[in-house]
């Protein structure tokens, strides 16, 4: 019954528009009004919905129900105690882009809880499970040969419950919303397994001046070649631990193929201004800089090698992405018409007196109808 009820609200979450507030509460007052004025045994499902619906109308459900029982006995399942943690693990890829979370229950039917969370991208609970009782025993057994090492280690229940939870949480941000089927017909049930688990929000922590100091000399000293070019790798690997405080939400050394294609792919073209220098050296550059944040975390050699095999791989795209204005975001459209007019985009006070001029131009031209001068 709790499956069932999960999946009602799911719908009523995805299918609810993007300004919509509390598109579940909104559902269970529905529920709470029909099975009111015309009492049935369907209406007490509503007691299903109270196990795994939001906190705002637990106590108008639970009034429902016992409104109900005294017209109609109460179903057994009405009365089971709730399914009760037990044991928790968690299997995550060498890289931090991928983690599994099983949780074990008993109670009325023991059960595991299974959820699948990537990183790429950002994170995001692209798979919910209910499994039969003890499937984490058969976890290894199924992962085949060759696939990217996922080991299973047993962990703190409340730790993997806060776990899932901030995950659900960022999934529930994320726009469009979530819609592979099962996430959608068990993320009720999820929320209420881990809703007071949630951890609060802190904010990710930037590195300590000291720690990225130390990374990136670490980084810079094994680099061989002119001064000239040892200071543009250098800057890249700059480039390189910016972006991972910033995106990588597992740390800003856990570069995995995934991530280095949205780096390459998506994001560098929309936000970077390269010069043709650090453009050049920058495949290279960040083939090093994967395989240095790697190898500091311990990930094995045949691992690295696969992530810089990505490099490799999505280089063309970034090629051909990095030059199509139409898909510069507004951050990379303003740098680069300063870069245009020889502005240091390093020198602050340059940079707002620039800005201050383009958009003084920009606003002449839309008071005097001109289009804008050709670069040419």
């Amino acid at each position: 019954m709790e499956a069932w009820a999960s999946g009602l609200l799911g719908e009523a979450w995805l299918t609810a528009g993007m300004t919509e507030r509390e598109p579940e509460h909104m559902l269970c007052l529905e529920v709470v009004g029909r099975a009111s004025t015309t009492p049935s045994p369907h209406g007490l499902a509503v007691g299903a919905l109270e196990r795994v619906g939001p906190p705002d109308s637990r106590s108008l459900l639970h009034g429902t129900v016992e409104i109900l029982a005294d017209s109609q006995p109460l179903p057994a399942w009405h009365g089971a105690a709730p399914h009760r943690p037990v044991r928790a693990w968690c299997a995550e890829d060498v890289w931090g882009s991928e983690r599994v979370l099983f949780i074990e229950y008993d109670g009325p039917v023991p059960h595991t809880l299974m959820a699948q969370i990537g990183e790429v991208g950002g994170t995001l609970v692209d798979k919910l499970a209910l499994l039969a009782p003890k499937a984490v025993t058969a976890w290894e057994e199924a992962r085949e040969t060759g696939e990217v090492p996922m080991p299973l280690v047993g962990q703190n229940v409340g730790d993997v419950l806060a776990d899932l939870a901030a995950a659900l949480r960022l999934t529930d941000m994320t726009w469009p919303r979530q819609d592979d089927e099962d996430v959608v017909a068990l993320r009720s049930l999820a929320r209420a397994r881990c809703r007071d688990r949630l951890p609060d929000r802190p904010g990710q922590q930037p590195l300590e001046e000291a720690d990225r100091a130390r990374l990136l000399n670490v980084f810079t000293a094994s680099r061989t070649g002119a001064a000239k070019e040892v200071g543009t790798v250098r800057s890249l690997g700059e480039l390189f631990l910016d972006y991972g405080e910033n995106y990588l939400s597992r740390g800003p050394l856990c570069w995995s193929p995934g991530q280095v294609a949205v780096f390459l792919k998506d994001w560098l073209p929309r936000k970077a201004v390269l010069d043709p220098e650090h453009r050049a050296f920058l495949p290279d550059a960040l083939k090093q800089w994967v395989t240095f944040a790697l190898t500091e975390r311990g990930v094995e050699a045949p691992w690295i090698a696969t992530v810089v095999s990505a490099v490799d791989t999505h280089v063309p795209a970034f090629r051909a992405a990095f030059d199509d204005e139409a898909a510069w975001g507004p951050a990379k459209q303003i740098s680069a018409a300063l870069a245009a007019r020889g502005v240091d985009l390093t020198d602050h006070d340059a940079v707002d007196v620039a800005v201050r001029a383009l958009n003084a131009e920009r606003l002449a031209r839309q008071l005097t109808g001109r289009p804008r001068p050709s670069s040419s």
